[in-house]
């Protein structure tokens, strides 16, 4: 890390990620801009898609998964929550569970899944007024019917995926111990 600043290598090019620094006293410090921020402004930082680490202000310990969960207790809390208490229940259920590790790279896949048919499906719907809009996010139309299979079969592809590489893991850990299946 040089100064403020972290150099990471994507695409073959150089990226620089954004440093946020949080103080003792709870106050976060953009440091590209030199400002103190809010936790608003982190959210719009994730919205925009701008890559950036939290770090603590006198450890350097990376805090930006705190601060992430944070900002999702908070949208959690006001108003329209995305998550039922029965989805929250089955993810606690996860922690310290043998499927934890897995679980994480399942629902990070998936939801990258939905997001790039959101993307697709924002393309599709440019310059149509309300009405084609409504029309075309009826279930029963096919071209949502044909955009929701394609996201169907990508998460069963991707749980197919996971389930090979557990079982994989499994005949490894099994042979280590010397016993074969």
């Amino acid at each position: 890390m040089r100064g403020a600043k972290s150099d990471k290598k994507l695409d073959g090019q150089a990226a620089t990620i954004r440093v946020v620094k949080k103080y003792p006293n709870r106050r976060l410090y953009d440091t590209e801009t030199s400002t103190y921020i809010t936790l608003a402004d982190v959210r719009q930082l994730v919205m925009d898609g701008a890559q950036f680490v939290v770090r603590d202000a006198k450890t350097n310990e990376d805090l930006t998964r705190s601060i992430l969960l944070q900002i999702i207790l908070e949208e959690e809390a006001g108003g329209a929550p995305m998550f039922t208490e029965a989805v929250l229940g089955n993810i606690i259920r996860f922690y310290g569970n043998a499927m934890q590790g897995f679980m994480g790279a399942y629902l990070e896949k998936n939801l990258q899944a939905f997001m790039d048919l959101q993307v697709k499906m924002a393309e599709q719907s440019k310059g149509m007024s309300p009405e084609m809009w409504a029309q075309f996010m009826n279930a029963k139309s096919p071209m949502m019917q044909g955009m929701m299979g394609n996201y169907v079969e990508q998460s069963k592809d991707v749980f197919t995926q996971l389930q090979a590489q557990m079982q994989l893991q499994s005949e490894q850990m099994l042979a280590a111990l010397g016993l074969k299946r």
